[in-house]
């Protein structure tokens, strides 16, 4: 026990690293990329009948997810059979195409500079191209910084820590099949006609799996806020998740997304869907570089917390 927490929180340092450091694979050879097709080729054999597509809906991603936590523990048992630091190598690899830090920022940044530079045609295609499912075509330049603000926060948790939690808790088994629930309810989780049965299955998996990851990013959103904004705004923080964690429609979106309103002290809003921070000031370009410097600092003492538990399943694993 004690050498697997050990070999694990080495690959987690390594594995963000490598996220950060280094370009995404190409999407038809990521593991999100073949997860995406499989999920799009299912689509078109599901039944049309509401009840069958209720039965698929669950029998279907159920295979993909099995077959992704399949791939991961072949992954690591190959690389458990290397020497121990190609190993880690190896398994840091694996993991790194579970976190899309690196992507989440420099697409943020993206939308802060066409902003800045006044082309809010432009911000608005890319924050709906690279960020959000909504529609962008006639939003304003707040709510362009806004929707970019709400996106950097959701996906700390879903492309960051929570394959990260995963990880530390089941290996890349637990990293591959929480990164296929998770696509799965991106591409069908929506209250629509369309999904409304197909995807009812994958929303609500996808809610018992973050419901861990999402407070935890909501924490390390607060002690990132106490060291670089100060302890009035990590207060601040800290009470808007408290307040309005739940003020969404998912039970984890608003987490996250709640105490960056109140670590930034601006308003984040979605017609007809919430309205986080309600009174305070639009956001502006300032804030999502606000919002990925408080991001980045977030996934570092998420980094923390996890090595922490995993040193502490050590220790405990040492004495027994």
């Amino acid at each position: 026990m004690t050498r697997i927490a050990v070999r694990r929180a080495c690959v987690l340092v390594l594995a963000l690293g490598i996220d950060r450091w280094s370009r995404e694979l190409p999407t038809p050879l990521h593991p999100v990329g073949v997860i995406g097709r499989a999920a799009r080729l299912l689509e078109r054999r599901a039944p049309t009948s509401p009840q069958g597509r209720l039965r698929y809906g669950i029998v279907a991603p159920g295979l993909v997810h099995a077959g992704a936590a399949l791939a991961g523990l072949a992954m690591g048992r190959a690389a458990a059979g290397q020497p121990t630091a190609l190993g880690v190598a190896l398994e840091a690899g694996a993991l790194s195409t579970t976190i899309s830090l690196h992507a989440l920022l420099e697409r943020a940044a993206e939308v802060e500079q066409l902003l800045e530079a006044g082309d809010l045609e432009a911000a608005r295609a890319s924050v709906g191209r690279h960020l959000v499912s909504r529609d962008t075509s006639s939003l304003g330049a707040g709510d362009v910084a806004g929707a970019t603000i709400e996106s950097v926060a959701e996906n700390l948790s879903d492309g960051v820590l929570a394959p990260m939690l995963a990880y530390a808790l089941g290996g890349l088994a637990a990293a591959f099949a929480y990164r296929s629930i998770n696509t799965f309810d991106s591409l069908w989780g929506y209250r629509t006609p369309t999904y409304l049965e197909l995807g009812r299955h994958s929303a609500r998996l996808d809610d018992a799996v973050n419901l861990l990851p999402s407070r935890l990013t909501a924490a390390a959103l607060v002690g990132a806020t106490l060291v670089r904004r100060g302890p009035r705004e990590a207060r601040r923080a800290f009470d808007a998740w408290v307040d309005q964690g739940d003020f969404t429609p998912s039970p984890n979106a608003g987490q996250a997304m709640g105490t960056m309103a109140g670590a930034l002290g601006v308003e984040l809003a979605k017609d007809g869907a919430y309205r986080l921070g309600e009174g305070w000031p639009a956001p502006a370009p300032t804030d999502i570089r606000a919002a990925r410097q408080l991001a980045l600092t977030a996934a570092l003492a998420g980094l923390g917390a996890l090595i922490a538990g995993l040193g502490a399943r050590a220790v405990t694993g040492a004495r027994a």
